[in-house]
């Protein structure tokens, strides 16, 4: 009984199998597929990545730079990435100590452990 349960489930497994490759495509098929694909431009070619498509602007250029402009002008926004968005330049201050004064008072402030020494003090704190 049991041989032929098992014999069975083999038969309709292999029928099964049989249905399923006979439903498959031929390598020409595919490669045709594919190749139109390619073509059209949904699949990329090579390992690089899909391009993206780049959004389309209703302005004219000069319009857009005349409003870029206007906007760095009122400090709506930065003229560059190392400025703030007030539109302020960023401004180099200047120290009134001397360097070996600078020098000293640091290592004080890490002798007393007000500074930590290196990178593995910093992150325990």
């Amino acid at each position: 009984m049991n041989k032929l349960a098992l014999a069975t489930v083999f038969v309709l497994s292999q029928a099964v199998a049989l249905s399923a490759f006979a439903q498959a495509k031929t390598r020409a098929e595919v490669k045709a597929e594919a190749a139109s694909a390619v073509k059209s431009g949904a699949i990329p070619k090579g390992e690089q990545a899909a391009p993206e498509m780049k959004a389309k602007s209703t302005k004219a250029r000069a319009d857009v730079k005349s409003d870029t402009k206007g906007a760095v002008k009122a400090g709506e926004t930065a003229k560059s990435e190392g400025e703030k968005a007030e539109g302020a330049a960023m401004k180099k201050t200047q120290s009134t100590k001397a360097r070996a004064d600078v020098k000293a008072e640091t290592k004080a402030a890490v002798k007393a452990g007000e500074i930590p020494k290196g990178e593995a003090e910093a992150v325990k704190k």
